[in-house]
């Protein structure tokens, strides 16, 4: 969400409203002025575009739709698989399509946030993963395996 030209205003916050700042930007390894910022930006873009909020998740803050568990960019990669069909989307996500819309509308608008997040998804391996997450476990279904085995006995 960086800015190439930016505007000094001064603001006045209650003292616990100061205090909850610091400690956000100092989970996040951000200055106070950082986060008032980003925090700025994200009100400005959740009161601009229905159904978007932002969250912390282990990749970060981002984009996500409200009254779900889903970032935008992962509503758009099943808006490009659907080959843009917003209402196959909604029906598959049992959601009304102004979800789904309201997910494409916020990529129209910040297409560089959606392309970097996809790219942040496509470089996460397993391994990677495991780290963020380190209760994770890694699943292979039978038909893996016995592919697995058949090349094995192949060779």
């Amino acid at each position: 969400m960086g800015a190439t030209r930016s505007v000094v205003i001064s603001m006045r916050l209650p003292a616990d409203s100061g205090n909850r700042l610091r400690r956000m930007a100092t989970r996040h390894g951000w200055t106070l002025s950082d986060a008032s910022a980003r925090l700025v930006e994200e009100g400005l873009r959740g009161s601009e575009f229905a159904f978007i909020d932002f969250r912390d998740s282990a990749a970060g803050r981002q984009a996500c739709v409200q009254g779900s568990s889903l970032a935008v960019w992962e509503v758009i990669l099943l808006v490009r698989s659907y080959k843009g069909d917003a209402s196959a989307v909604a029906k598959h996500l049992q959601w009304p399509e102004g979800k789904v819309q309201a997910a494409m509308n916020y990529f129209e608008a910040f297409p560089n946030e959606i392309e970097e997040a996809f790219s942040e998804n496509s470089a996460t391996n397993f391994s990677a993963l495991k780290r963020m997450l380190p209760d994770t476990v890694q699943i292979r279904s039978r038909r893996v395996r016995k592919s697995r085995d058949a090349q094995a006995t192949a060779r």
